[in-house]
């Protein structure tokens, strides 16, 4: 990874993350999950907001992300919440994911921090 001008650090080739897919980074501190909706680039936290598991371990469907544990679901889009965590006879209330903005130059996927 490197940083270029205006605080955007490279993390990616668009190859490494396909039409539909999601990768997850670890960029200092931060682990953040990058998915491709429809040829655009998107960078949410990749940690559920409900238990802390990693949503790139779930699924990615259109621009919804579901995770593995309880099923929550989030917009990779705005980082909004769109589905609670399915708990039999719970209903949590969790947080919008924190969302990064992402821009891409040439074939390289940059994400600001």
């Amino acid at each position: 990874m490197s940083t270029i001008n205006s605080g955007y650090i490279k993390i990616a080739v668009k190859s490494e993350i396909p039409i539909g897919k999601m990768k997850k980074f670890k960029i200092s501190d931060k682990e953040i999950l990058v998915a491709n909706v429809d040829g655009k680039f998107y960078a949410i936290n990749d940690k559920c907001t409900h238990q802390n598991t990693d949503l790139s371990q779930g699924t990615l469907e259109a621009n919804i992300v579901t995770c593995p544990k309880h099923k929550s679901k989030f917009d990779v889009t705005t980082g909004k919440v769109v589905s609670p965590p399915k708990i039999l006879f719970m209903h949590p209330k969790i947080d919008d994911e924190t969302t990064y903005p992402v821009r891409v130059e040439g074939e390289d996927v940059l994400v600001k921090i």
